[in-house]
């Protein structure tokens, strides 16, 4: 379909021109998590913000799934702070982590460092000429090539 501004009756130099309107994008810059908002919830008490994964999993909860006691007042974030929501990885620091990857980079690099030291190309058979090219590589007193009958 063409376009509305291709497709008026108008000079073509104003159908080929793009507009000078500007697009404006909405930018956020606070979410709800960092404003502090007293009594906007009706007086509800908020928590402290901390992931039910955190908790003491042989805790004596009155709910042992979703790791909460009765009555125990829900967060304004529960989506993100509950059991169910994806689970932070804590087993190591992002430093240790670049180390194991730079060495798993170095040991592949210098395997292959020496498999290419001890192991060169080689053709899985080798090229035999008739004759050994023997007229081709400067006559009888030349260092022949592999003829056809010779045993590899």
């Amino acid at each position: 379909m063409l376009s509305r501004r291709i497709a008026a009756a108008r000079p073509l130099t104003r159908a080929v021109i793009p507009s000078s309107r500007t697009t404006l994008t909405q930018i956020r810059t606070l979410t709800q998590a960092d404003v502090d908002d007293p009594n906007m919830n009706g007086g509800y008490v908020q928590p402290p913000p901390q992931k039910r994964q955190f908790r003491d999993p042989y805790g004596d909860w009155w709910d042992k799934q979703e790791r909460r006691n009765y009555g125990e007042p829900v967060h304004e974030d529960n989506d993100i702070l509950g059991i169910f929501s994806p689970e932070e990885y804590t087993h190591f620091k992002p430093a240790w982590g670049a180390v194991l990857m730079g060495s798993f980079v170095a040991s592949v690099l210098g395997l292959m460092a020496v498999t290419k030291i001890y192991y060169p190309d080689k053709i899985s058979v080798p090229k035999t000429y008739p004759d050994g090219l023997e007229k081709e590589l400067g006559g009888p007193l030349a260092v022949p090539a592999r003829r056809d009958e010779t045993d590899i």
